[in-house]
């Protein structure tokens, strides 16, 4: 069985994270650059930047305006601890989310797409709350925001993201642990 999904988002820690030639080329890919450790030479980010290029992929960056410019990405990714307004820098916008509040914070702030975490159960030690699938829906009423669901998306649960109601979904951890899922998906 297969997700379909108009739009798929992919975290990624570092520009060695995910092997580009194993997914297809698609314009329905955004891959979001999020390197909160050691900061990666700003060259290979332009490399991978071209990359995504070639394979048609968005490339958006993290809580980092300067390198968004720099390497001509798509747009921005705010996560959901960044209270600054881009509104006027850039046209395209993602940003994250965990509650209403911080959902009316990104629309504040200019973001076409907010990615609301935690759709699905995991085992986190300080972290117990979820959505789920009934709650994601009845939220997305209520915005006429893209509102993309993150967290918890294992191999296990993936057929449970046909009765989501959104138009993507976002992966972060299962594309790295578990390779394989990338072919149910794109």
């Amino acid at each position: 069985m297969f997700i379909i999904k108009n739009n798929y988002y992919l975290y990624i820690e570092n520009t060695n994270s995910i092997n580009l030639t194993s997914v297809k080329k698609s314009a329905k890919i955004f891959i979001i650059y999020r390197n909160n450790m050691v900061q990666e030479n700003y060259k290979s980010v332009i490399r991978f930047r071209n990359k995504c290029k070639i394979k048609k992929f968005k490339f958006y960056v993290a809580n980092n305006s300067r390198l968004a410019k720099l390497c001509r990405a798509d747009g921005l990714y705010i996560s959901s601890y960044n209270k600054k307004i881009y509104t006027n820098r850039f046209d395209n916008l993602i940003g994250s989310a965990h509650n209403f509040k911080e959902i009316y914070e990104k629309i504040k702030q200019g973001c076409n797409t907010v990615i609301l975490s935690r759709l699905f159960q995991k085992s986190y030690k300080n972290k117990k709350n979820f959505l789920g699938v009934h709650k994601f829906n009845l939220i997305k009423k209520n915005y006429s925001i893209n509102l993309v669901p993150l967290g918890g998306i294992n191999s296990d649960n993936l057929l449970k993201l046909n009765l989501v109601n959104t138009k993507g979904l976002c992966l972060l951890s299962e594309i790295k642990k578990k390779p394989v899922i990338s072919n149910r998906l794109f």
